[in-house]
């Protein structure tokens, strides 16, 4: 695995929305994982607008995102558009979550 996105996808698959047993990127919510140089851009949404965990999921990917050797900044867009449903998330979550 010597792609950083590859590592970045890797890393962001420990950040957990802690009313949910399932990682932000089985959940579907990053949208795209783009790096450039030492910068990452990071595309995602959240299961709601309202969600109270917003702030603490957004400083964990950034932190995840900047773990990966040769990245130094983080940006984190936010994005309702489309909006999140269960049809984004992996096989796997939806089992886990016992929606199959």
């Amino acid at each position: 695995m010597d792609n950083k996105i590859d590592q970045i996808i890797e890393n962001l698959k420990e950040v957990f929305d802690p009313e949910i047993p399932v990682n932000i990127y089985d959940l579907g919510l990053v949208y795209s994982v783009d790096v450039a140089g030492e910068n990452a851009t990071i595309v995602m949404t959240l299961t709601a607008p309202g969600c109270p965990a917003a702030d603490m999921i957004l400083a964990d990917v950034e932190y995840m995102t900047k773990k990966v050797e040769g990245i130094s900044n983080c940006k984190v867009e936010i994005t309702f558009d489309p909006p999140w449903d269960k049809s984004m998330m992996s096989e796997e979550a939806r089992l886990e979550l016992g929606f199959m």
